[in-house]
């Protein structure tokens, strides 16, 4: 099994609306590691490590999200070098 890195940046209305939690929570729920933090422009960066297949799985969700969220764009790119996370985290 081959570990992978990616960063998403999510925009919309992803803030105040337990975007990062319901993230964190799915992110667990497949066995992920990273963190979820609220950035400045109002767009939400989520950084998840695991297996191909269970990233793939967060990736189909951030573009639905919680379900107040009003997801418009989900960009991601696959990080070259794996950060060590122990968890996944919101910030």
């Amino acid at each position: 099994m081959t570990t992978k890195q990616i960063k998403a940046i999510v925009s919309g209305k992803v803030q105040r609306v337990w975007f990062r939690a319901n993230t964190q929570k799915k992110a667990i729920e497949l066995g992920l590691t990273g963190q979820a933090i609220n950035l400045a422009n109002g767009n939400v960066e989520v950084i998840a490590c695991g297996e191909q297949a269970d990233i793939e799985q967060l990736i189909a969700w951030l573009h639905i999200g919680s379900e107040k969220a009003v997801v418009d764009k989900v960009e991601v790119e696959e990080l070259e070098s794996v950060a060590t996370f122990t968890d996944f985290t919101t910030g």
